[in-house]
């Protein structure tokens, strides 16, 4: 791991065991202040010029929209906070740095129909060979679980066999973001895919571990082998689009994490067809998706239409000299 070059470098290191002292994640923090450490090296800086016109510069020297920017921000700003707990600093310099404006972010959601078309394209790819079609069952069935339960990708990769509870058909999912553990239900076709899987899995893998091996040993599958196929069935049907800035609004790309997504949206719209409102849903689906905060699934609310707000994005672009 490459070490930090700046007059921080140390402090740096600090405040990572600190966070992992919390049971924080130390990849993002270290990504955000390798930038950081990067720009102090450049800037040839010291303690005299941690002021706020320099941070100013810095954060107009971040690529990227406001959310992107900010996101680096949060953490060289958490940085700064942990400083003065510790006494290195007696003011915080970011204390006063306006975040910058963040544009309103739409992501991809995939229809169910178009769920159902993207599993099957990755289950009639599964190699048929002896030495392939176990590993590629193992993939297909980790991003079905993703795409039926609203998972983030860690969360199947992270799951042993105990977890899955055949009598009650639930699997539970532990120590994942924000420190949360739930118990949650499968649906009944995704628990008989599921057992299904198992009964592969135990004709293939003797030992009790993880519930999708990887290719070393006593270690789960990783996430690098579940996107490119991801990838291929999005060209497979169609579905591969860029990220897109119209006006104030960011429309996403489709991307893994928008199986989860699409999941709380087509749930949400599958009790406003059948005559229910999709406000009483919310609490349920918050628990079931593992949210800490009720507000991030409310936010799904407004996404309801988003299949509208694709096609209105497409046509806006498409006529945009005609406007």
């Amino acid at each position: 791991m490459k070490p930090f070059e700046s007059f921080l470098a140390d402090r740096f290191e600090e405040f990572l065991e600190y966070r992992h002292d919390l049971d924080l994640k130390k990849t993002s923090a270290r990504t955000s202040l390798r930038r950081f450490d990067r720009y102090l090296v450049m800037r040839n800086a010291g303690w005299q010029d941690l002021i706020p016109r320099f941070f100013l510069d810095f954060q107009r020297s971040i690529p990227g929209e406001g959310r992107v920017v900010n996101s680096f921000l949060s953490i060289t700003n958490g940085f700064f906070k942990f400083m003065v707990r510790r006494g290195y600093l007696v003011v915080n310099p970011l204390q006063d740095i306006p975040s910058k404006p963040e544009n309103r972010y739409v992501p991809f959601i995939l229809s169910p129909e178009n769920v159902d078309r993207l599993l099957d394209g990755i289950k009639t790819g599964i190699k048929q060979t002896e030495k392939r079609f176990f590993f590629d069952y193992s993939v297909y069935t980790a991003i079905t679980l993703i795409a039926r339960c609203g998972l983030r990708i860690s969360e199947p990769l992270n799951l042993s066999v105990s977890s899955y509870r055949p009598q009650e058909k639930t699997i539970y999912i532990e120590k994942t973001k924000f420190h949360k553990d739930r118990l949650i239900p499968l649906p009944l076709k995704m628990a008989t895919d599921l057992e299904n899987y198992l009964n592969l899995r135990n004709a293939y893998v003797s030992n009790r571990n993880f519930l999708f091996p990887g290719t070393l040993p006593g270690k789960p599958l990783t996430s690098r082998f579940i996107y490119p196929v991801f990838r291929r069935a999005l060209i497979q049907i169609g579905q591969v689009q860029p990220r897109r800035i119209l006006g104030t609004t960011t429309f996403g790309a489709p991307r893994i994490h928008s199986l989860r997504h699409s999941f709380a949206v087509n749930t949400l719209n599958n009790i406003k067809k059948r005559g229910g409102d999709p406000q009483k849903g919310l609490p349920v689906l918050s628990a079931y998706m593992g949210h800490r905060k009720y507000s991030y699934t409310s936010l799904y609310l407004r996404m309801i239409d988003a299949k509208q707000h694709n096609n209105l994005v497409d046509f806006t672009l498409s006529h945009r000299e005609e406007l």
